[in-house]
């Protein structure tokens, strides 16, 4: 085993739920040499060429890899680990939301702006995005669409944002990509939508936190009425804009939102659970060209951390 790999108490609990067979009713290579060698370049940020042998052709370890983010199985094992994870109650739900923008490399351009209807890859469906890059406002697409590729120009130059919810344990909860340029608002309707962690056995996903933590980017009165009527108590700044509004409009400005200061710390979570990801390098650094590639490659950044914490 090398620096990196699987241990063999993180590979006992991901190989109850890997698929047994592969494309065409063949059978797929050994998964464990296949994940550290995905696992090796996320954490290093290599070029698939420049694998080491030990995990075998890299073409295999690429296409696995693609397959797996087109199908969604890096998203079903990190729910599967949510879950237990969950069972045990080692989940803080005191969830904090926040972004961070990443650096598109040279590597990353050049897709194409509509992609196909099925990955050339033995004819895996590429997943769709909730959020459309068509729309100013970063809100979710109507009709479900195919996924776009999430560019953006900001101060940064060509960025994708990485959206996020992470626990009070610093692990993230729920992913979410957008162009560099989208802000952080509009989007904490659709990152808390996307919290969802089964049961172990009967009943339904748990969606609600027992309370949401965000900076004054969020602090929307939309975001605040949405937050209210699914029963979730929050504690989210006040822009001093807004406060100067409110008391301009007297009466009609509305009661003044209540904040708390000593709870509010606890919203460096969601800081350390960026640095976390970030500290694997081809998620801190985007290279592919596919929007969910690379969501694919940040899930996977996800699932080591909720393996190793």
């Amino acid at each position: 085993m090398g620096h990196g790999d699987l241990t063999n108490a993180e590979w006992d609990r991901l190989e109850s739920f890997l698929p047994r067979g592969g494309a065409r009713g063949g059978r797929w290579s050994d998964h464990r040499r296949v994940i550290n060698g995905v696992l090796y370049r996320v954490r290093t940020g290599v070029q698939w060429r420049d694998l080491p042998e030990r995990f075998g052709p890299w073409e295999t370890v690429y296409k696995r890899h693609r397959r797996w983010s087109a199908d969604e199985t890096w998203q079903m094992l990190l729910s599967k680990v949510l879950a237990a994870e969950d069972a045990a109650g080692r989940i803080d739900w005191d969830v904090s939301v926040d972004s961070t923008a990443v650096r598109a490399r040279q590597h990353a351009a050049g897709a194409r702006k509509a992609p196909p209807a099925a990955d050339p890859q033995k004819g895996v469906r590429p997943r769709t995005n909730p959020v459309d890059p068509a729309s100013e406002t970063g809100r979710p697409a109507g009709g479900g669409g195919q996924i776009g590729e999430c560019p953006g120009r900001s101060r940064g130059g060509f960025t994708t944002k990485i959206h996020l919810a992470a626990d009070g344990r610093c692990r993230p909860l729920a992913l979410l990509l957008t162009p560099g340029h989208y802000g952080d608002g509009p989007q904490l309707q659709p990152v808390l939508e996307r919290v969802s962690v089964p049961r172990v056995g009967v009943g339904r996903p748990r969606t609600r936190p027992d309370h949401v933590l965000a900076d004054k980017a969020y602090t929307s009165r939309e975001n605040r009425r949405y937050l209210r009527r699914r029963g979730i108590s929050h504690t989210i700044p006040e822009r001093l804009d807004q406060r100067r509004h409110r008391h301009n409009r007297g009466s009609r400005g509305g009661r003044p939102t209540t904040f708390d200061r000593e709870h509010y710390k606890k919203r460096n979570t969601v800081e350390r659970a960026i640095n976390r990801l970030k500290s694997f390098r081809a998620v801190a650094k985007r290279y592919e060209k596919r929007a969910y590639t690379y969501l694919g490659t940040v899930t996977l950044a996800a699932l080591v951390i909720w393996l190793r914490t």
